[in-house]
């Protein structure tokens, strides 16, 4: 795993936690922030891609359950959470709000950061996402093509740098300026244009999208089923 490739939030309300957490992690290479609370935690969230978030569950204020239940909502980060309670109802509570693991205190780093590498290569492994299936279209994006219906499609660069990092972050809305900035397209028309080209290369029925759908007002979305 590469150094300084991935970055954590760390988020929890005892200092001693935190400050171990961020230690043993940045020792093995990721980039660490931490946050004390949900409040703090969603600042940072709205400043910077985070690829995973370790929470703490008991929290005062907006506690890590109901955190996660928000982020889910709108977000498509991946959540570990942390809690001194480890009854199986609690754990299922957690997985059923949408946390992608859960690790009950005391811990040993070393678990730890096992999760986390296998939550960061399930989530984002590069290699995943450049031979990725998306419905009956079969993508191999370092060839920059799209197979559909025994048709082969090739795709542009701009349209390549889009579904990378759509196909990182399924169920993420992104704003036309998003992807105006990831493509290097500037004018909105121009990106429902590519949008539209994209649905032509990877969708049944391009008219009425099953994967690459508009939320209206909001943006574009990319399902995987």
């Amino acid at each position: 795993m590469e150094k300084n490739k991935y970055h954590i939030l760390v988020v929890d309300d005892d200092d001693k936690i935190r400050s171990l957490i961020k230690q043993f992690l940045s020792e093995k290479g990721f980039i660490i922030s931490s946050a004390e609370n949900a409040e703090k935690a969603k600042e940072k969230i709205e400043i910077f891609n985070f690829n995973l978030i370790i929470l703490d569950v008991m929290m005062p204020g907006q506690n890590g359950y109901d955190l996660t239940k928000e982020l889910k909502q709108t977000k498509n980060i991946p959540i570990i959470l942390l809690t001194a309670k480890g009854e199986v109802e609690s754990r299922i509570h957690g997985l059923e709000l949408g946390a992608d693991d859960y690790l009950g205190k005391p811990f040993d780093p070393k678990e730890l950061l096992l999760r986390v590498k296998n939550i960061i290569k399930m989530n984002i492994d590069p290699n995943k996402l450049l031979s990725s299936k998306i419905g009956e279209a079969e993508l191999n994006l370092n060839k920059m093509v799209i197979q559909l219906k025994n048709k082969v499609k090739k795709i542009n660069l701009s349209e390549k740098k889009v579904l990378m990092k759509m196909l990182a972050s399924p169920g993420k809305i992104f704003s036309r300026s998003e992807i105006g900035k990831i493509s290097n397209i500037s004018k909105e028309r121009s990106i429902d244009v590519m949008i539209t080209r994209l649905r032509k290369k990877i969708e049944i029925n391009p008219k009425n999208p099953k994967f690459l759908q508009t939320i209206r007002g909001s943006g574009y979305v990319l399902w995987i089923k």
